[in-house]
């Protein structure tokens, strides 16, 4: 157990980040702030949407968005009420692995934060209103879902990228998987889905890491769930053999979206410091870095260009994305294969290296100011295993990164002549 005792370093670290695992398996974290009246608590538990069946596509998100709409105790007018008369708010939603929650209150509040999120997550109702009206606001978002060129480009490039594996799937569903779901079902996912075993949560602000931890004790020490399932091991993700060109029809569009890629790191590979600071040089840092100079400052064929590298337990994405005019859209795509050719072949030089390096050393105080900050930044230690003091130890981690790792990285990923490449417009 670690206790905070003074908090005098900027970053978090072992001796100032308070952990302890409780005897139902709940993984409790705190920092201390007493700059701040706040507290900020966020967590995670394992019922994301890898439980979901593919004809019941979006349960895992659907159950969770339910929870906070009643519980046996408060109905959904109630908890609105009790978190809007001081000034609090709690959020619960379900991404691919997880099952999130995040809230905000005065110190003086957080009992009460704590006594909703319990109820929360431990009796929710189910009630069949409910169940309608958060149903039919699904089934709208898909709808617009449908019509957005950048979602659908963002869909198919999953759908291309990931086949047969489950991060192909869209968590929030189809309107035809939405339209199944059964109160029944929402209970059984809830049954088998929601327990201790394997939580986290993470408190942040003007509370002693002792007195919160006490707290989170008390109100969610005795849950328990012997029906608690596991959640399933992903499959191992199959590379694409050759590039994948799918193009998805909107008509009256005066914009498509497209999306080049390759799969990336994991978030705990040990090539993903020097894929991130690759990615900064490829379409990131400045304007966008290469790409955007090369896509829309220089050609202005894009209203936006840019790349991205997601990284999470399972097999990440390496995407470049873009709006254009529909009739620039080949030009864009062999711009983008060419510019990641030539990143590729030719790596990066020591002047782009030096830039992106001082910028993400430069911009991790700024990620930390906040409570959320902290809060996000304990939970990332913990998810990935990363160690206490990884935010300690990131600014040399990041400064020790070599021209050879990043060209390394970059070639692992980025094949030109095996990318998923999606389009959606007229």
């Amino acid at each position: 157990m670690k206790k905070l005792i003074n908090n005098k370093h900027a970053f978090p670290g072992k001796e100032d980040i308070f952990r302890e695992v409780l005897p139902n398996g709940i993984t409790f974290l705190s920092r201390e702030n007493f700059n701040s009246p706040s507290v900020y608590l966020s967590g995670y538990l394992s019922a994301g949407s890898l439980h979901d069946t593919d004809e019941l596509m979006g349960l895992a998100n659907f159950t969770a968005m339910m929870l906070t709409r009643g519980t046996t105790k408060q109905n959904f007018q109630d908890i609105h009420n009790a978190l809007e008369s001081c000034g609090a708010n709690l959020g619960i939603s379900a991404g691919i692995h997880t099952c999130r929650f995040s809230g905000r209150c005065l110190a003086e509040d957080l009992p009460l934060l704590m006594d909703i999120l319990s109820d929360s997550l431990c009796t929710p109702s189910f009630e069949p209103d409910q169940i309608e009206n958060l149903r039919a606001q699904f089934l709208t978002g898909l709808a617009m879902r449908n019509q957005d060129t950048r979602e659908m480009a963002a869909l198919t490039f999953d759908q291309i990228l990931f086949n047969g594996h489950p991060y192909s799937r869209p968590e929030d569903g189809y309107p035809e998987t939405i339209k199944a779901i059964t109160r029944q079902h929402l209970i059984n996912f809830h049954q088998v889905g929601y327990g201790p075993d394997g939580m986290v949560i993470s408190i942040v602000g003007a509370v002693k890491p002792e007195d919160a931890k006490k707290l989170v004790s008390d109100i969610l020490g005795e849950w328990e769930n012997k029906g608690q399932a596991v959640s399933p091991e992903l499959p191992p993700y199959k590379p694409l053999k050759e590039s994948i060109t799918r193009q998805t029809k909107i008509e009256g569009k005066f914009q498509s979206d497209l999306m080049v890629g390759s799969n990336g790191p994991k978030r705990n590979d040990p090539e993903y410091l020097a894929a991130s600071l690759g990615n900064s040089i490829l379409g990131q840092f400045g304007m966008m870095g290469r790409i955007g100079d090369v896509v829309r400052e220089k050609s202005g064929l894009a209203y936006y260009a840019y790349s991205s590298l997601k990284s999470g337990e399972g097999p990440g994405s390496w995407e470049v994305s873009a709006g254009v005019n529909p009739a620039n859209v080949q030009k864009a795509i062999d711009l983008i294969k060419e510019e990641i050719t030539r990143f590729v072949e030719s790596g990066v030089s020591e002047e782009e290296l030096a830039d992106s390096q001082a910028n993400f050393i430069g911009r991790l105080p700024i990620s930390l100011e906040s409570n959320a900050g902290v809060c996000g930044a304990i939970l990332n230690i913990e998810r990935f295993n990363l160690g206490l003091d990884y935010y300690r130890l990131y600014p040399a981690n990041v400064q020790n990164v070599s021209i050879d790792e990043v060209n390394d990285a970059s070639r692992k990923y980025l094949d030109p002549d095996r990318l998923a490449i999606s389009i959606a417009g007229s």
